[in-house]
């Protein structure tokens, strides 16, 4: 099972936020390269990037941090917030960033995300982000027609090679992760699956590790000293 250490930005910054919650943001860093340097140093091989802003209105203002990240620290780097056109897959993938996240467009833009993925292969993902058991999308702040299993059958028809899936209720708030949720999708879809949200203990990274999923996303629990990343991703392997 692949680690992915997290870096959510916002204004430049790494933050956090509670349960996908704008109005309860923790500035962790102000220099979210030097945060992507120590996952590197303690072994990552991936880094899972979100731009919090272009998540609420499909722009990129942080794309030159991304860049940086990619650049200097020679990583696989994927990132996801606001990913809507084309234009922002390829201005993202130029950059050197190795795969996007696709979100609210996976939701909304059937015909756009069959492009990007006709194109681009597994240098796409989706995004399932999950609130009360339906699929939110525009960062979270607006909750989609979709259930989680309706949303999750169509991209396996489709052929999404991955998908992230955020527990929303989970994220941040330290309580642990849904391991019966990643429990069901491993056993029912075929396709790359990564957790994401609440996870918090190594005793969620041991869990997850047994089910066989692709991979975890250790955001909140580095920056607080919850989980030593190093030792995550030696108990990942």
């Amino acid at each position: 099972m692949v680690i992915y250490p997290a870096i959510d930005l916002y204004e430049g910054k790494a933050v956090r936020l509670l349960k996908g919650d704008y109005e309860k943001m923790t500035v962790y860093s102000e220099n979210p390269v030097e945060i992507a340097e120590d996952f590197k140093r303690k072994g990552a091989t991936r880094i899972h990037m979100v731009d919090l802003e272009g998540a609420k209105d499909g722009t990129t203002p942080n794309l030159e941090i991304v860049k940086k990240v990619a650049e200097e620290t020679g990583l696989f780097v994927e990132i996801g917030g606001g990913i809507r056109t084309m234009e922002t897959v390829e201005k993202y993938l130029d950059s050197g960033v190795s795969r996007v996240i696709l979100g609210t467009a996976a939701v909304t833009d059937e015909e756009f995300l069959i492009a990007a993925t006709s194109k681009y292969g597994s240098k796409v993902a989706v995004g399932a982000d999950i609130k009360d058991g339906y699929v939110a999308i525009k960062g979270w702040l607006e909750k989609s027609p979709y259930t989680l299993d309706r949303f999750m059958e169509k991209m396996q028809k489709l052929g999404i090679d991955t998908v992230i899936c955020t527990d929303i209720s989970r994220d941040g708030a330290m309580r642990g992760t849904n391991l019966e949720l990643y429990r069901q999708l491993s056993e029912k879809y075929s396709m790359n699956i990564v957790a994401s949200g609440g996870v918090s203990t190594m005793e969620d990274v041991r869990e997850l590790r047994a089910m066989n999923l692709h991979g975890a996303i250790i955001g909140k629990a580095y920056y607080t000293g919850a989980i030593d990343l190093e030792e995550a991703i030696e108990v990942s392997k």
